[in-house]
């Protein structure tokens, strides 16, 4: 049996698109994202003021570059947008999964 999602790193190289089944039960551990077109996953976070956000995104980056999986993202003010998704694949794979799950911890740490 495979640990928590946000207890795993993501993989280096080649990472295989995944299929519905494991995309599915992926999902079950990230509440808060939402599926796009089967191909993206995204969730928008709200920060009490830009320099919150601006601390997170900081983490966020730190995490992105040790996990060498980086996510799209838009800032606005206080509201964070984010979007994973696997370009070589097109689509999510398994580490898109990891990052946000990781993306989730970082939250949770404050």
């Amino acid at each position: 049996m495979n640990p928590p999602l946000r207890e795993r790193h993501a993989k280096s190289g080649k990472v295989p698109r995944l299929s519905g089944e494991e995309l599915s039960a992926g999902l079950s551990e990230l509440p808060g994202w939402t599926l796009v077109e089967g191909t993206r996953l995204t969730r928008g976070i709200k920060f009490k003021d830009f320099v919150a956000l601006m601390q997170f995104v900081n983490r966020m980056a730190d995490l992105a570059e040790a996990e060498n999986h980086h996510p799209d993202f838009s800032v606005h003010y206080n509201q964070l947008d984010l979007t994973l998704w696997t370009h070589d694949a097109g689509g999510l794979t398994e580490n898109d999964l990891v990052l946000a799950a990781r993306i989730d911890a970082l939250l949770s740490a404050g």
